[in-house]
């Protein structure tokens, strides 16, 4: 199930986190990205692959996954649909 992002807000607020909504039309591709802070992500819409340094992962509605920091990563729409996600960066 995915929260609401008033649920999130709190629950990733607590953690440090913030929350914001990102959208993709299919296909869409964000290749090499690093960040100096950790990311959560939280898919709401489609399905995601996220590639963190050599592991990958299929991230469907509900599902999430952190980001550490500096790490090399890439996401790709690969649902064939719209997709929408949550991210948020910890405040360091």
């Amino acid at each position: 199930m995915v929260p609401s992002r008033t649920e999130l807000n709190r629950d990733w607020g607590a953690k440090g986190f913030s929350c914001e909504v990102w959208v993709d039309p299919p296909g869409r591709k964000w290749l090499n990205f690093v960040h100096d802070t950790d990311e959560l992500v939280l898919v709401i819409k489609g399905i995601i692959r996220l590639e963190v340094e050599t592991d990958a992962v299929e991230l469907h509605p509900g599902e999430e996954a952190l980001i550490p920091a500096h790490a090399n990563h890439s996401v790709y729409n690969i649902g064939g649909t719209e997709a929408r996600w949550y991210f948020g960066y910890h405040s360091r």
